[in-house]
């Protein structure tokens, strides 16, 4: 009797583990919750998360001259710091104009459109305005960002790269105390189209009252932001819509939004729009 109950046991057993084996070969490959969990590198980016980073101070380090007038010099400048909060370092280069007088002067940091990199160099975008403001005593500060001019290589993820523009812009706002003419407490911001979304978006995030004036800023919604000139694609646009799919499964797309976070703005904004 004892045989029997043990050969029934071991039938039993077998049953088992094959049917055992036969769930887990039907499972699906990727059933596993931790292989499902997908990275989201670019949360640190949302403007709630930026808004709760305390951003490094960088040095505005002076180079070449590249303009000079009676009134005042234009400087190529670099400044240090890790676009992505880690022990990546980079450089990002600018302008920068510095009235010739003597004495300490108020600051504007000015941030351009769009320009494609294949015809940048540094200065387009800013520079005709900051010379009237040079030479009625301001200095200007004018950052290329990452991918432009003399300016380390930018992220390999479109979006990524788009998010650390607002990282330079406020080490740019915090570097400005390291330029030696500065008057110590008066600085403003100036935007011109897509520079006018950086702007606000920094706004936003610093919580800085900076006097700010807006030329024809770029407003809409992200991702809705970014469409605007994608008809200048070389591939028409494929590549972005692509890219943006995937980022729309992974990320709220509404917490990159300026739009969303209007009320964090403590500065007062002029906003400038033509029709021409």
């Amino acid at each position: 009797m004892k045989k029997v109950i043990v050969w029934v046991l071991i039938a039993v057993i077998f049953i088992l583990v094959g049917w055992y084996g036969r769930v887990l070969y039907e499972l699906p490959k990727n059933s596993n919750p931790i292989a499902q969990i997908k990275p989201t590198p670019l949360l640190k980016y949302t403007i709630e998360n930026l808004s709760g980073v305390n951003f490094e101070t960088s040095k505005i380090e002076i180079g070449e001259t590249i303009f000079e007038s009676d009134k005042f010099t234009s400087y190529k400048y670099t400044m240090k710091f890790s676009p992505d909060f880690s022990q990546n370092i980079k450089t990002v280069s600018g302008m920068i104009n510095i009235p010739k007088k003597e004495g300490a002067f108020p600051v504007i940091v000015m941030f351009r459109g769009f320009v494609s990199q294949e015809i940048y160099e540094t200065g387009i975008g800013t520079r005709p305005s900051a010379k009237v403001f040079a030479e009625n005593d301001f200095i200007t500060v004018a950052p290329d960002f990452l991918g432009y001019a003399d300016s380390d290589i930018e992220a390999s993820n479109i979006f990524e790269s788009r998010f650390q523009t607002y990282v330079t812009a406020a080490v740019t706002l915090k570097a400005i105390a390291s330029i030696e003419k500065w008057d110590g407490k008066n600085t403003f911001i100036w935007g011109h189209s897509n520079g006018g979304q950086v702007a606000l978006t920094t706004l936003e995030i610093t919580g800085v009252d900076y006097p700010t004036v807006l030329w024809a800023p770029v407003g809409r919604p992200f991702p809705a932001s970014i469409l605007y000139y994608i008809d200048e694609a070389a591939d028409g646009g494929k590549f972005l819509i692509d890219q943006l799919a995937d980022f729309g499964d992974t990320y709220d797309a509404g917490k990159y939004s300026l739009t969303n976070y209007l009320d964090k703005i403590k500065a007062p904004v002029e906003i400038n729009q033509g029709t021409a």
